[in-house]
């Protein structure tokens, strides 16, 4: 026995089965089956979601199952970027064992990983990107720097520290190369 019929979102359904119980029973059935399909929420991005709600094992799965790290959402934010906005130290370390995880990605409005920690007030996970290399001087479409979006004094005094050496190391280089013209 075969029932057709249309969903409420206009899809035609076909569903067809050996009836051994009553027609109505299987009807309830079906039509209680498509309300709950209909409801069930679609997720794009799973390793996106994991990180933005801190959920470890499921991030691990995503990444055993070979998500990519960097994948971005409609917004263009990465894992990373949810995973620094919502503080998730944990997350943010399991994303940094990954091969070729992007530190420096800016979504649709410029801002990073580091944008998010320090407009957060996640001194912890700045000073964790800071440590693996996140760039300082992308600035976001604000022309906003993370210095700038930090909301707290841990975040600023980190920021500053590292824009400062990255400063100093600068014009030592630069020392450097006047010095060796000097020499000829």
């Amino acid at each position: 026995t075969c029932i057709t019929g249309t969903s409420r979102t206009k899809k035609k359904l076909y569903f067809c089965a050996d009836i051994k119980y009553p027609v109505s029973d299987l009807v309830e059935f079906i039509i209680c089956f498509i309300s709950v399909a209909e409801q069930a929420e679609s997720i794009d991005n799973p390793l996106h979601e994991a990180a933005k709600r801190g959920n470890l094992s499921w991030l691990r799965e995503c990444l055993d199952n070979r998500v990519g790290v960097n994948g971005l959402d409609k917004a263009g934010n990465t894992a990373l970027y949810w995973a620094c906005h919502g503080g998730h130290k944990d997350i943010v370390d399991v994303l940094f064992t990954q091969a070729n995880l992007e530190l420096n990605q800016q979504n649709k409005l410029g801002d990073t990983a580091l944008h998010a920690a320090a407009w957060k007030g996640y001194a912890d996970i700045v000073e964790m990107l800071l440590a693996k290399g996140a760039r300082t001087d992308l600035k976001n479409n604000e022309k906003k720097l993370a210095l700038d979006m930090a909301t707290n004094a841990a975040c600023a005094s980190l920021l500053k520290k590292k824009q400062t050496a990255g400063t100093a190391r600068t014009l030592s280089n630069a020392e450097e190369y006047l010095d060796d013209e000097d020499s000829d």
